[in-house]
C-alpha cells in the first residue's frame, strides 16, 4: 500500500480514490444531446432534397394552372354559370354525356360531328330504350312510337305511327321518274297533275280500282281522257244508266255484218251504215236500206 503525503498529511491509495469519488459525485452530470458528424450532413442533405421537390412541385402546379386557365369562373374553354356549364369553342368528348339541356350561343350555330355516327337514346326508369335517333355514314334512322314534324307555327306536316302515316300539307309533290308507288289501297279527295303536267294511274302487272260511294268524277278541262286496255273495257251501271253526252260520238272499228246475196244491193258502194245490237250486247254495222237491215245481217252475233 502506497501513501501519499498532503502538507503533513499521510493518506493511502484508498482513502485518495475515495475521496476523488465523493468530490467527483457533488458536481452536476452533463450529457451532449444532438447529431453529429454523418449523420448530420445527411439530415441537410435530405432538408434540401425536399425544398427542392417543394419549388419543383409548386413551379409544375403554377405552370398546369397556367396552360390549363385555371380561373374562378372555370377551367380554359369551360365556365360555370349560374345556368350550368358553358363551352366555348370546340369541344371532344370521349365518353358518353349526359345533360338535361344543350344550346348553342345566341346567333350561333350548334354543330354535332363525329367521325362514326351521332346517336340520341332517351330510356327510361329500368334503362330501356324508348326513342333513338342514329345519323352515320349508313343514313338517318329514327325509332320511336310516333314521329312527327311541324311548321314553326305548330302545323302537322307530317306524321307516322304504327297505324297510318299522315301528310298535313297543302300539297304532295312526287318528283320520281317513277311516280309513286302504292302496294295497297289509297284514299284520297283529290288527285291532280301539276299544271302542263300528264296525270297516270297505272298498275302494269294486277288491276286498278277506284271506287267511291257517292260517285267519281273524271275533268279535263282542256285536254282528252284516255282509257285504254288490252282486252276488254267494260262499262256497267247497276241501278241506274250510262250517257254519253256529246256533239259527236264515235265506235271506231266496229264489226260490219253481212248481209244474204239475195238481200244485198248491186253493186253501189254503201256509205251509210246502221248500228245494231245483239241479244249479248255486242254492236256491229249494218248497211242501211228503207227499212231496218239488223235481223238481215245479224251473222255477227252468231
Amino acid at each position: 500500500m502506497r501513501s501519499v503525503d498532503y502538507g503533513g498529511n499521510m493518506m493511502t491509495q484508498e482513502q485518495c480514490t475515495h475521496r476523488n469519488n465523493v468530490q467527483s459525485s457533488d458536481k452536476p452530470q452533463v450529457y451532449k444531446v444532438g447529431i453529429y458528424g454523418w449523420r448530420k450532413r445527411c439530415l441537410y442533405f435530405f432538408v434540401l432534397l425536399l425544398m427542392i421537390l417543394i419549388l419543383i412541385n409548386l413551379a409544375l402546379t403554377i405552370w398546369i394552372l397556367k396552360v390549363m386557365n385555371f380561373t374562378i369562373d372555370g377551367m380554359g374553354t369551360l365556365r360555370i354559370t349560374e345556368k350550368g356549364l358553358k363551352l366555348e369553342g370546340d369541344s371532344e368528348f370521349l365518353k358518353p354525356l349526359y345533360a338535361k339541356e344543350i344550346q348553342s350561343k345566341p346567333g350561333k350555330p350548334l354543330l354535332l360531328q363525329s367521325s362514326r355516327n351521332v346517336s340520341v337514346n332517351i330510356v327510361n326508369s329500368n334503362n330501356q330504350l324508348l326513342t333513338q335517333l342514329v345519323t352515320g355514314s349508313g343514313g338517318f334512322k329514327a325509332r320511336g312510337k310516333m314521329f312527327e314534324v311541324k311548321s314553326t307555327s305548330g302545323k302537322l306536316l307530317f306524321s307516322a305511327d304504327e297505324q297510318e302515316v299522315v301528310v298535313g300539307a297543302e300539297r304532295l309533290r312526287v318528283t320520281g321518274a317513277e311516280g309513286a308507288v302504292f302496294s295497297k289501297s289509297v284514299e284520297t279527295p283529290h288527285v291532280r297533275a301539276e299544271p302542263f303536267k300528264e296525270l297516270r294511274l297505272e298498275s302494269p302487272t294486277r288491276s286498278l280500282m277506284m271506287e267511291a260511294p257517292k260517285g267519281i268524277q273524271i275533268l279535263a278541262e282542256a285536254g282528252d281522257i284516255q282509257a285504254i286496255c288490252r282486252n276488254e273495257l267494260r262499262l256497267e251501271s247497276k241501278d241506274g244508266e250510262i250517257s254519253l253526252d256529246a256533239r259527236r260520238i264515235r265506235l271506231m272499228r266496229l264489226p260490219e255484218g253481212k248481209a244474204s246475196a239475195s238481200s244485198s244491193s248491186s253493186g253501189t258502194r254503201q256509205t251509210v251504215y246502221e248500228v245494231c245490237v245483239c241479244p249479248n250486247g255486242r254492236l256491229f254495222l249494218s248497211q242501211a236500206g228503207t227499212g231496218s237491215t239488223c235481223q238481215i245481217s245479224n251473222s255477227v252475233c252468231v
